[in-house]
């Protein structure tokens, strides 16, 4: 497992962005990772539907903590 440390400028911008500027921050990144998950597994597996789509989605997502019966 590797962490990765933000970098003491990026920490000074982020610093000052209010806690709403930060959440739209974190709500885009989550916006653009489910976007391009979603275009790559369409690409991946052209037969799948959309509920296979959103399920395989979610379990990555969640790191497979999402329970599917």
């Amino acid at each position: 497992m590797k962490i990765e440390v933000i970098d003491d400028q990026m920490a000074e911008i982020l610093k000052k962005k209010t806690p709403a500027e930060r959440l739209e921050i974190a709500f885009g990144m989550w916006r653009f990772a489910v976007k391009t998950l979603t275009s790559h597994l369409r690409s991946e597996h052209p037969d799948w539907d959309g509920k296979k789509i959103q399920k395989e989605l979610v379990r990555r997502l969640s790191h497979g903590t999402a329970g599917f019966d």
